[in-house]
């Protein structure tokens, strides 16, 4: 198997080559990059919506005087779907196919914001935002990377990793200052209807551009060698849970599982979900507090692809162990940052954060692939369902802890002290080349 090299069909040349002087005819990209592209403007599309919640919770608490506990609990819900539905879609897509269960996705996604507009219930925020975005956002969570990545590359896997994680905060970095403007100006339910058209106009792109499988084409991955379609999988749910249960088995799952519940927490849960608010309460206006986090996007997409580069080269469970102890200190100096306006520290917080906040994907992932071989891309979304558990609660507990203390600091010190114990559970995990058959007792 060569590496790095596309494989072609043209006859290789014989017994002369090009005259001296004459290039030689240049190779077309292979299409595993294509598909690539796709995968990542549909990861902006689908992760629109999460650039909702944060700026949304005062607009919320004020015109319907929920308690943040109730809307942190909605955001909770679609955050535990989105994990939850993960590992379902990865078998799903070797089911149906990559193509049909992402334009189901976008629908529901799309389907669920518009809905929100028309709400004057809590009980429908649970419903609109909860259940049908979270399994929209959910069909495509990273677990949709993974199977991409996994069935159209064996070179490059980590640095495409890096870029695919990176979909997500490029879409944070597009519609969070958009989003923020809009609710400023025109109020949240016209940044609800942006976020459904935005779900919506990926469609197209999924449908005409987007391929299951490189035999679809007649190609092999991108730096492999050509292997036939498989056959659809069947019993996508039975299997599923089998994989769940066969990992479960193992150490290395649940310290994978454990530190990436603390990542979400301290990630989607945390800073997603409540800087906003907590800048607000320190009477930052809501458009600086969301440039922050767009900012915050930049520098994720930096860091998750040099993070995938890394991956390729170091040590996963230390690149991990190193990112979490990282994550916890900046945490822990958040309270004294937090002021009416911007200022030089906290904009080194800012950047500091975004080069690490996603930069845990790839070696994750690549230690997913190297414990669980054919089936790490729904054990990975078991991993990712256990992140979103983590975010979860944080989303929830945090506003329950706003409400009850009348401030955020008492989160931000007990997120950071968690993000010390994923260092230590990411440097427990076994090196690579220890049999996966080793059994927890």
């Amino acid at each position: 198997m060569l590496r790095g090299v596309t494989q072609t069909t043209e006859p290789a040349a014989r017994d002369h080559s090009p005259p001296t002087g004459r290039r030689a005819p240049r190779r077309r990209v292979h299409r595993a990059w294509i598909v690539a592209a796709v995968t990542f403007v549909t990861i902006i599309g689908g992760a629109a919506f999460n650039a909702l919640p944060g700026l949304l919770i005062d607009p919320l608490h004020a015109e319907f005087d929920w308690s943040r506990g109730e809307i942190g609990l909605a955001v909770s819900v679609d955050m535990a779907l989105y994990g939850l539905t993960a590992p379902f879609a990865a078998a799903l897509m070797d089911r149906f196919g990559i193509r049909r269960v992402v334009v189901v996705a976008l629908s529901a996604v799309a389907a669920g914001a518009l809905a929100s507009v028309w709400m004057t219930a809590a009980w429908q925020l649970m419903i609109y935002w909860g259940l049908l975005v979270g399994l929209g956002t959910g069909a495509m969570a990273m677990s949709f990377s993974a199977t991409v990545t996994h069935r159209w590359f064996v070179a490059r896997r980590g640095l495409v990793t890096g870029i695919l994680t990176a979909a997500g905060a490029s879409g944070q970095l597009v519609f969070l200052p958009l989003c923020a403007w809009i609710v400023d100006r025109h109020g949240w339910r016209p940044a609800s209807v942006t976020v459904a058209l935005a779900a919506l106009a990926v469609v197209p792109f999924v449908w005409l551009l987007m391929r299951d499988h490189p035999a679809d084409v007649g190609l092999a991955p991108y730096g492999g060698a050509y292997v036939d379609k498989p056959a659809p999988a069947r019993g996508a749910a039975s299997r599923t849970v089998r994989v769940l249960f066969d990992a479960a088995r193992t150490g290395p799952f649940w310290l994978l599982a454990g530190s990436f519940a603390i990542c979400g927490a301290s990630t989607n849960g945390l800073i997603r979900t409540h800087f906003v608010p907590s800048a607000h309460d320190h009477h930052m206006p809501i458009t600086a507090a969301a440039s922050l986090l767009a900012v915050i996007g930049v520098f994720d997409i930096i860091g998750t692809v040099f993070s995938g580069w890394l991956t390729d080269r170091f040590d996963a469970r230390r690149l991990l162990a190193v990112y979490y102890a990282l994550r916890g200190v900046s945490l822990l100096f958040l309270p004294v940052l937090m002021a009416p306006s911007v200022h030089p520290p906290m904009v080194f917080f800012i950047v500091f954060y975004g080069l690490d906040w996603v930069a845990t994907v790839p070696p994750t992932l690549a230690l997913c692939r190297e414990q669980y071989g054919d089936d790490s891309a729904i054990v990975f979304g078991w991993v990712l369902a256990s992140h979103q558990v983590g975010a979860a609660l944080v989303a929830f507990l945090g506003g329950v802890a706003r409400d009850h203390f009348g401030s955020y600091d008492v989160v931000w010190y007990a997120a950071g002290a968690l993000c010390a114990m994923a260092a230590l559970m990411a440097l427990m995990i076994r090196r690579a080349g220890v049999p996966v058959a080793v059994i927890v007792k």
